[in-house]
């Protein structure tokens, strides 16, 4: 059985992907880096799922052979030692079993917890950083306008040059 938080991290990072190119192609800077922040949180929430799945088939696992070896020294020594020593011994096996099942699986919710906090700081940084050197370069525009025609001209001359190269 597949984790939802695949599914849904899977669905956001496609749709992250899609709004990063869409904000290349179209020039949106905004676009561009919410796409990318919500590609990297799809992707810390997929990867999440993975890890839930994996800890729950590690653990069946475990359950599993322990319920199976179990089976196997009751039917071995049941006869030798008395069939309520083993069957207790395998009701403490398959207990340790899922106890590191659920150890295993607090943790990595923990750690997708983390994760996700952590790409949801990154997005807002880099929106709040986007915003604020917009506003610096809209400033620096329109307190040196003559400097910024320059520096415009001078970087489509510099373009042209290195897309036509020097004929």
């Amino acid at each position: 059985m597949v984790d939802t938080d695949r599914i849904t991290g899977a669905a956001k990072e496609l749709g992250g992907k899609v709004q990063g190119a869409v904000g290349d192609l179209t020039g949106s800077e905004r676009d561009s880096v919410e796409g990318r922040a919500r590609e990297a949180q799809g992707t810390a929430e997929n990867l999440y799922g993975q890890a839930k799945d994996r800890v729950r088939d590690v653990a069946e696992h475990v359950a599993d052979t322990a319920r199976d070896i179990g089976g196997k020294v009751r039917d071995t020594v049941g006869g030798l030692v008395g069939s309520d020593d083993v069957e207790d011994r395998v009701r403490r096996a398959q207990g340790a079993a899922s106890d590191t099942y659920e150890r295993g699986e607090r943790y990595v919710r923990s750690a997708g917890r983390e994760a996700y906090d952590r790409a949801e700081d990154a997005y807002e940084n880099g929106g709040r950083t986007l915003r604020q050197g917009g506003r610096e370069a809209t400033n620096q525009i329109a307190e040196h306008p003559m400097a910024a025609l320059l520096v415009a001209g001078l970087l489509g001359y510099g373009l042209g040059l290195l897309i036509h190269g020097r004929d």
